[in-house]
């Protein structure tokens, strides 16, 4: 299952215990179910979810037609999640999707889009030391030092192996934190907030699933839970 929405800020709320936990707050939801896919019409099972209500002078044609068929207005967001072929029964054309489907999951994966930093040299973007501060270094000191060596893998010709680090583009990627503890569920504001930090600005596209896999200690946590 997919919810959709986007990321809202940061603040702080304290547990029972009166610690103080740094949690992102996401709105999520309510998604429209605009298409259901299965594997006689499409080839595979599918379901995609539709959020944000667009104006229709800037939507499509396309887009108005295709949500109409759900009952709803155009959407601006639209992602499908794979189901298994049984399961695709359980939704339907127009259906609502709310916070309400996270109940009982302690962990969720949520993918965003990161901030963009633009051009960056390699001591930002790769976390490069730089150049010695004294021994004849002229203005160099940022520079990523020597890459001649770094040839092809056999060691010929002058291009550089592919996945050197060097400067360039940073941020602006879709980026996934994965088994972010679900702290608080509000059902009525469609509110989700998260214990630490999320990817992207405010009022940024989000994207939240149930955690697909949790380290050890948290499913030791899970599993403890189930024994009580």
């Amino acid at each position: 299952m997919l919810l959709l929405g986007k990321k809202l800020g940061m603040t702080r709320i304290f547990n029972e215990e009166g610690v103080s936990l740094p949690v992102t707050v996401l709105e999520v939801g309510p998604c429209i179910v605009t298409q259901v896919r299965t594997a006689d019409k499409d080839g595979y099972s599918a379901v995609q979810v539709g959020w944000g209500d667009a104006k229709p002078r800037r939507s499509t044609m396309a887009v108005i037609g295709h949500d109409s068929k759900a009952g709803s207005g155009p959407k601006k967001f639209h992602r499908e999640f794979l189901v298994a072929a049984d399961k695709a029964a359980e939704y339907t054309l127009g259906q609502e999707l709310n916070v309400s489907a996270l109940e009982g999951s302690r962990y969720v994966d949520v993918t965003a889009t990161s901030k963009g930093k633009g051009f960056q040299g390699a001591m930002k973007r790769h976390n490069f030391k730089g150049l010695c501060a004294s021994h004849g270094t002229e203005r160099k000191h940022r520079s990523p030092g020597s890459i001649a060596s770094y040839a092809t893998n056999r060691g010929f010709s002058g291009k550089l192996k592919k996945g050197k680090k060097m400067p360039g583009h940073m941020g602006a990627e879709r980026v996934t934190i994965r088994s972010l503890d679900v702290i608080k569920l509000d059902t009525a504001q469609n509110l989700v907030l998260v214990k630490g930090p999320v990817p992207g600005a405010n009022e940024g596209f989000v994207m939240v699933r149930p955690a697909s896999r949790v380290n050890r200690s948290k499913a030791k946590k899970i599993a403890d839970a189930a024994k009580k």
